[in-house]
């Protein structure tokens, strides 16, 4: 369901991060939440796609606490 979603103890403390980065899904959600956009992020950190953002905003729907 989250190919694109990574958890390794190795990184970032075990965090869920996109994967292939050491760029955590609670930072994309918590970035969003403060008002950036899909496209600012995309410029901010060009190594993410679009679906991972996406991906990253599925995980936290389906894996809040």
């Amino acid at each position: 369901m989250h190919d694109r979603i990574s958890i390794n103890p190795n990184i970032c403390h075990g965090q869920a991060c996109v994967k292939g980065t050491r760029i955590p899904v609670s930072q994309i959600v918590t970035m969003l939440a403060n008002g950036d956009t899909v496209e600012a992020l995309l410029e901010d950190y060009p190594t993410l796609t679009r679906e991972d953002i996406l991906a990253c905003l599925n995980y936290r729907k389906h894996n809040s606490r």
